[in-house]
């Protein structure tokens, strides 16, 4: 080894000298190092002397990090009760591609995610990614992470609606640290009820035992300070890779379940192999009006039980995933009143969604009776004594393209963050001023999709003059797609049919901003009643935010099959100026039964480019009536701007989920009137064909006209550190969010069944059914309005309990033990109610999940971690996950809700996780990790009602572990 030759002095040089040219050119003068006692608490401004804060804010640290093995920041956050199930890694269908985090259930565009207490930009300018990308941040470099629920727009400004996520980053490390994570999955399919309901399908089965999902993930740190201590660069690197798990390896996903009359089966999608055809026979054919083609060429009635598809095993259950980082912090005291300090962050993440194979999703076809595809059988079924003639046969094909493989949604995000800027003290006001470029850039590839105008003419196909079977018409190289014949799909026609699709685009931000504070004590601002002075901050911000996403013409034309409609591109943005401030008052202090009473204030004016101002503000109290109680409580107007994609996207179909078309099938859940409601013709009741895969089609898409969402955020609780219990700290919390004129659309199952049962124009307006089928799924015509409108309301309310509690075993009289620590986290929720229309209405979500509701939102959640730091430099940690029973929202008496619902999946039970780990140190620079969550391998539960987008492989996997055992070890080394 030869690194000795390189002193520190020079490796220090290195380091420094790189941070110079990302902070800014520096000055020498002379100064001396200053400690900062004071801290900034995530949901104010104002420094002060300790983590006291008026709203309620739960840490988590790095102990945790470890004990939880995280490669994921995503499933960091998600263990927490107060954030539900977002864009996680295991969401295929619907897959951004990005990791977002959604608190209080609220969605997680009211989640604001901050760095350092600045915020992330938008994480994608794909559908649906507005949402900040938390793989952005490297979990090897996170100090702590500070979540603060409620309302802190007068704070943060838009989109702290439900809450606040600062990411607290290392920026002052020494020394160089190599980090490397391992883990994988472990599962045992022994699911007896599941495998015999596969078996009666004859679908394959997973192996008895199964090892996958495999993560690598380094982190290289490296970090020196100057010789007199003025300035400090932190540099970082990192590398994960994450293994596919595909949901053919779980026997509980091995099929798409789906349950009736007390039985429990595999279903599937209407969209078959082999071919499924919808047809008028004529000329005296004989022919059912709902077949499909059989292994010896002939045809026969179509039956879901035996010929639905099976799109389920080739879905991901996790997505493969490759991530790069790169960065630096850097600090440096040019003055005693003047430092320059940088954040550099870099990330390039690609990954890959894969769902079931495109195909033909009920294209409308003549067929001739002459096409040289039919077998002679099917000629004499459809064709009868025409066949062999020009004469042509109208047919709706459904036929899924198993010989291409799954479709896959290719996503590649790549982001810059740079921020900028000086603090320091000036006359003795703090100051801080900044300037923030943010840029992620996106590229989808989207594989093995079909041409909707090209299956047309591949369908369509004579004999040449050597008897060869061409396509009628033979331009752009057509091949013909034979899916009549058992094994007739070619080589050929796959490259003629299958069609990638390109979409490209980026969002930018840019912002400027600058604060002042100060202890306004200085200058004898102090009530005669405290000795505390008076402190305030005031500052100014700038921010534009910019997207742009161009697509090609296969995704514009709505050509490519599987995507249920056109994908528009979309370009716009906006700009915001902002003025804002915040005051605390020392009210009363060392009186009797007021060891302390504090007043805060919070006010922001923001002028929007594109619909002008707002007001946001905030009011809290804390009462410290004795040193061991503290009684908070806190008032928040909040409001949420609507962003590019909300405001600019374009009017396009796309899919939404229903548990079934109550005016199909032969015998329909609603009348005949209830269904002409909705333009259902008596000549297609009880002939329209129902989806059994549950997706219909929604035309989607913005409206710049909207306005910003506002909130009311309420919160009270107390805060006790008793003496007489050493180490015990306990808080709870309750808390009361309330919001209105909420961005959303008309939900599209509720405006089928409130057409249907109230005949209410206002939503039979929304409602366009194919004029042939009477379908809402088959044709391009078919849909239900649901572009974006300010008309919905939101309220949510619970009860957070934080419990920590730490004591030493010699106190207990086992000496010589090392001490326990407890972690307790819990949240109870009271109310999750929705109001989609006014005066139509709400509906309470508390303990229910489904297409309406959404992920399960369990009464209570909880998290205990026990923790013994053992004398021999080892800890060792148990932990406790709890999620309450939750039921399908059709269970509900709610009319909004109510639906039906199969006896089998009404309910999920109480899901208790418990999970091991360890952290072994045996030198001072060198510790080891491993544990297992999970322990016991418990199956998640299953249902075939999900909410759309987040349910995937027949439950919730970002809810649920849905994988098995999570077996994970790590190890860090520094020098």
């Amino acid at each position: 080894m030869k690194q000795s030759v390189y002193s520190a002095r020079s490796i220090r040089g290195l380091l420094m000298a790189g941070a110079a040219m990302g902070v800014v050119a520096m000055s020498a003068a002379p100064a001396m190092a200053q400690e900062i006692e004071e801290i900034v608490v995530t949901g104010s401004r104002i420094a002060s002397p300790n983590l006291v804060a008026t709203s309620p804010i739960t840490v988590v640290g790095q102990d945790e990090i470890k004990y939880q093995g995280t490669t994921r920041v995503e499933d960091l956050v998600n263990s927490l009760p107060q954030a539900f199930a977002a864009q996680t890694s295991q969401v295929s269908n619907g897959s951004t591609g990005t990791a977002t985090i959604d608190l209080r259930n609220l969605g997680p565009t009211r989640t604001l995610v901050l760095v350092d207490g600045r915020r992330l930009p938008p994480g994608s300018p794909g559908a649906g990614g507005s949402a900040p990308d938390i793989n952005q941040i490297p979990g090897a470099l996170i100090e702590r992470v500070e979540v603060a629920t409620g309302g802190a727009s007068a704070v943060y400004g838009s989109d702290a609606v439900a809450g606040v996520v600062n990411f607290i980053m290392k920026d002052d490390f020494e020394g160089v640290a190599f980090d490397y994570q391992f883990s994988f999955y472990q599962h045992n399919n022994d699911n007896d009820f599941v495998q015999n309901t596969v078996r009666a399908r004859n679908f394959p089965l997973p192996d008895d035992s199964v090892t996958d999902g495999f993560t690598r993930d380094a982190t290289v740190v490296m970090g020196a300070s100057t010789e007199d201590g003025k300035g400090n660069v932190t540099l970082y690197a990192g590398y994960r890779k994450i293994d596919a798990i595909l949901q053919s390896e779980r026997d509980y996903s091995a099929c798409t379940v789906a349950a009736g009359n007390g039985v429990w089966n595999c279903s599937g999608s209407g969209t078959t192999f082999p071919t499924r055809i919808l047809a008028t026979a004529i000329g005296g054919g004989t022919a059912p009006s709902d077949a499909q083609v059989q292994a010896n060429g002939t045809v026969a009635r179509y039956t879901a039980a035996t010929g639905a598809y099976n799109f389920g095993p080739l879905n991901y259950y996790q997505r493969p995933d490759e991530r790069y980082t790169l960065g630096a912090f850097g600090k440096y005291e040019i003055h005693e009143n003047i430092t320059a300090y940088t954040q550099l962050m870099f990330m390039d993440n690609q990954t890959v969604a894969q769902i079931a194979p495109s195909g033909l999703f009920g294209v409308a076809a003549n067929i001739r009776c002459d096409n040289p595809m039919l077998t002679a059988a099917q000629r004499t079924s459809y064709c009868g004594s025409l066949a062999g003639t020009s004469n042509t046969v109208a047919m709706t094909l459904l036929r899924r393209n198993v010989e291409g493989g799954g479709r896959q949604s290719d996503l590649q995000h790549t982001s810059w963050r740079m921020v900028g800027g000086f603090k320091g003290d000036v006359a003795g006001w703090d100051y801080d001023v900044s300037a923030q470029y943010a840029r992620v850039n996106f590229a989808q590839t989207y594989y093995n999709d079909f041409s909707l105008s090209r299956g047309t003419q591949a369908l369509d196909a004579v004999r040449d003059a050597s008897g060869n079977i061409v396509c009628r018409d033979q331009s752009n190289g057509c091949a013909p797609y034979n899916i009549f014949t058992p094994g007739g799909v070619t080589d050929a026609a796959l490259e003629f049919l299958q069609t990638p699709g390109f979409q490209r685009g980026y969002t930018e931000q840019k912002m400027a901003s600058g604060s002042v504070s100060k202890d306004l004590g200085d200058y004898g601002m102090t009530l005669p009643t405290a000795t505390t002075g008076i402190a305030i901050a005031l500052g100014a911000e700038y921010r534009e935010e910019y997207l742009s996403r161009t697509v090609d013409t296969a995704f514009a034309t709505g050509d490519l099959a599987g995507q249920g409609g056109p994908t528009l591109g979309v370009a716009g943005g906006f700009d915001v100026t902002e003025l804002f401030g915040e005051l605390r008052v020392p009210l009363v202090e060392d009186a009797p039964f007021v060891k302390q009473l504090t007043l805060d204030l919070g006010y922001r004016y923001s002028d929007y480019s594109n619909f002008g101002g707002t007001d946001t503000y905030k009011v809290a109290g804390d009462w410290a009536p004795i040193d061991d109680l503290r009684i908070r409580g806190s008032y928040n107007r909040a409001v949420r701007a609507p962003n590019v994609q909300e405001l600019f996207t374009p009017q396009g179909l796309g899919l939404f989920n229903m548990d079934s078309d109550p005016c199909a099938g032969t015998t329909p859940t609603f009348t005949a009137a209830q269904c002409a409601n909705m333009g259902v013709t008596a000549a297609q009741y009880g002939r329209i064909v129902e989806n059994t895969a549950g997706q219909y089609n929604s035309l989607d898409g913005g409206n710049p006209n909207l306005q910003p969402e506002t909130s009311d955020t309420y919160s009270i609780g107390f805060v006790a550190t008793p003496a007489m219990i050493d180490g015990l700290t306990l808080t709870v919390d309750y808390f009361k969010i309330k919001i209105k004129d909420v961005i959303s659309t008309v939900p599209s199952a509720l405006a089928v069944n409130r057409c249907g049962t109230t005949g209410n124009r206002a939503f039979c307006d929304l409602i366009t059914r194919d004029p042939v089928t009477g379908s809402l799924w088959l044709g391009t015509t078919a849909n239900v309005l649901a572009t974006n409108v300010n008309i919905a309301s939101l309220s949510t309310s619970g009860i957070d309990v934080d419990l920590g509690y730490r004591f030493d075993l010699d106190d207990v009289g086992v000496n010589d033990m090392g001490s326990v620590a407890f972690s307790f986290v819990g949240t109870w929720m009271d109310t999750a109610t929705s109001e989609p229309l006014p005066g139509e209405g709400t509906y309470d979500c508390v303990g229910l999940h489904g297409a309406n509701c959404g992920v399960p939102t369990p009464e209570w959640r909880h998290r205990l971690r026990t923790t013994w730091a053992t004398p021999w430099d080892a800890n060792l940690s148990v932990s406790w996950r709890y999620i309450d029973s939750v039921k399908a929202e059709g269970t509900s008496s709610n009319p909004l809700l109510r639906g039906n619902v199969a006896a089998l999946n009404q309910k999920f039970k109480a899901y208790n996780y418990f999970d091991l780990a360890a952290t072994y140190s045996p030198i001072e620079n060198l510790s080891f990790s491993a544990g297992v969550n999970n322990v016991f391998d418990k199956d998640p539960p299953l249902s075939s009602v999900l909410a759309a987008v987040f349910g995937n492989g027949n439950t919730y996997p970002g809810v649920y572990d849905s994988m098995g055992r999570y077996v994970f070890m790590g190890a860090q080394v520094k020098f």
